[in-house]
């Protein structure tokens, strides 16, 4: 699955992002930039042991003035061709509104999670039919920790057709509400069957942290394990994936693998996105 903004030159999409996972450095939100708080109560991580702290209220906008304002710089072309396509049904003036909002909602997903909320929201109340926008909602929301409205959004942008592979966030949702359970039925379903890739791993991780939210810690550990690990990859996705097997070793009071673990994490973490380091000179 795509990052959370990705860009192609100046082309920009909606917030999209992969399963939580490792805890970033300075952050409790493992997709927040460094240096911001978490007022909102944003998932530490969706690997074992996350916080699941309250679900904030989040306002839906009603109407267009109750939209927040669309910044200078932004405009409708910068949106992601494919996205711009989705919106190909609507008039003119409403796809220009609804592709701004996309694209500062997409600019401020990792800096501002509610106002990228805001902005998502603003872009729904013209097109709540289009699955890209609803899915732009739902991850939204989700990087909020308003794990109930992502859920519903990301849902309904998977019954309109999105075509991401929107199936490890789901599963994570339904973690943050409480059905942990649900979350490893859905990694059993022929969709999950047909994810490979990152987009297989970010499962993988959100299943052991559903395991780990059972007491099931050895289930977790094999969920992270199989296919087993390759310690030379590098990445976001295998940081979070070695930090994820990594804790799993130390709630086993397997200390020794999981100092080897936040090893290979710290060495996988070419972006410096974990606190990785930390972790090992508290184990050291």
């Amino acid at each position: 699955m795509a990052q959370d903004t990705q860009r192609g030159g100046d082309e920009r999409r909606p917030p999209r992002t992969p399963g939580a996972g490792a805890p970033r450095r300075g952050s409790a939100d493992p997709r927040r930039g460094s240096g911001s708080s978490d007022r909102s109560g944003a998932p530490r991580s969706s690997g074992p042991d996350r916080a699941r702290p309250r679900q904030p209220r989040t306002d839906d906008p009603r109407s267009d003035k109750n939209a927040p304002p669309i910044p200078a710089d932004v405009e409708a072309r910068q949106l992601a061709p494919d996205v711009r396509g989705e919106l190909m049904t609507l008039d003119k003036a409403t796809a220009d509104y609804v592709a701004k909002h996309l694209v500062a909602a997409g600019d401020l997903i990792d800096v501002d999670p509610e106002l990228a909320l805001k902005h998502a929201q603003a872009a729904r109340t013209r097109s709540g039919r289009i699955a890209a926008v609803r899915e732009a909602v739902g991850i939204a929301a989700y990087h909020c920790g308003d794990w109930a409205q992502a859920l519903s959004e990301l849902r309904a942008a998977r019954r309109m057709g999105s075509r991401s592979p929107l199936l490890p966030l789901i599963a994570d949702c339904e973690r943050g509400v409480g059905r942990p359970q649900r979350a490893i039925d859905l990694s059993r379903t022929p969709e999950a069957e047909q994810l490979t890739g990152d987009d297989a791993d970010e499962l993988r991780i959100v299943v052991a942290g559903a395991r780990s939210d059972l007491g099931q810690h050895e289930q977790a550990l094999a969920a992270l394990s199989t296919p087993a690990l390759d310690p030379e990859r590098t990445g976001l996705t295998a940081t979070r994936l070695f930090y994820a097997y990594a804790d799993t070793l130390l709630a086993l009071g397997r200390n020794d693998e999981a100092l080897q673990w936040f090893i290979n994490t710290e060495a996988a973490d070419i972006d410096g996105v974990t606190d990785a380091d930390e972790r090992i000179a508290e184990l050291g």
